[in-house]
């Protein structure tokens, strides 16, 4: 995968497919500390000790349409690659969370991509599920949380184009690494 918006979206579909109703995802970007941290967590079926031990061996899916996952190998060896780590604490019955920790100025990390035309895809995929993401970067946060979205938009179907491309220019500069970094 190309950038980490691509690893979100994959790590998102897995958690629609567990059923959640809330996916929450925080992106915090700590320079002083040369950190980027991507925490996804959902409400959803969550996996016992021994699946959520085995969920990064690419042989290892839930899924009976194949008989590989690549999606959280794949974030751990990006992961891996730039100096950081993966973690997944899950609980059946309750949901998982899912953490990639990257050396934030390190080589071969992978930029974050759009992030932005992440979240709509999945919002306009998953009108049914909701979404919090935050967005931490120095002393700047950008939120969005569809319950209040929703909430405030009444009738109107949160899918419509004018409401996605509002959400599209709240998120602009989300993901987008800073000027200079030679990330990709």
């Amino acid at each position: 995968m190309e950038d980490l918006s691509l690893h979100l979206l994959d790590i998102v579909e897995n958690c629609t497919t567990a059923g959640a109703s809330l996916v929450e995802i925080r992106i915090t970007e700590d320079a002083a500390n040369d950190r980027l941290e991507i925490r996804i967590k959902d409400n959803g079926r969550g996996m016992d000790a021994a699946l959520a031990a085995t969920a990064t061996n690419p042989f290892v899916t839930t899924r009976t349409t194949r008989r590989v996952g690549l999606g959280l190998p794949l974030l751990k060896m990006a992961a891996e690659e730039a100096g950081g780590a993966l973690t997944i604490e899950s609980t059946p019955g309750v949901g998982t969370e899912v953490t990639a920790s990257f050396q934030d100025s390190h080589i071969d990390r992978k930029p974050l991509g759009d992030i932005a035309g992440t979240l709509v895809a999945l919002i306009l995929g998953h009108p049914e599920i909701d979404f919090s993401y935050t967005h931490v970067r120095g002393g700047e946060t950008i939120e969005l949380d569809t319950r209040e979205l929703k909430e405030q938009l009444g009738t109107v179907p949160i899918g419509t184009p004018a409401v996605l491309n509002m959400i599209r220019t709240h998120l602009a500069g989300a993901g987008e690494d800073r000027q200079g970094d030679n990330h990709g």
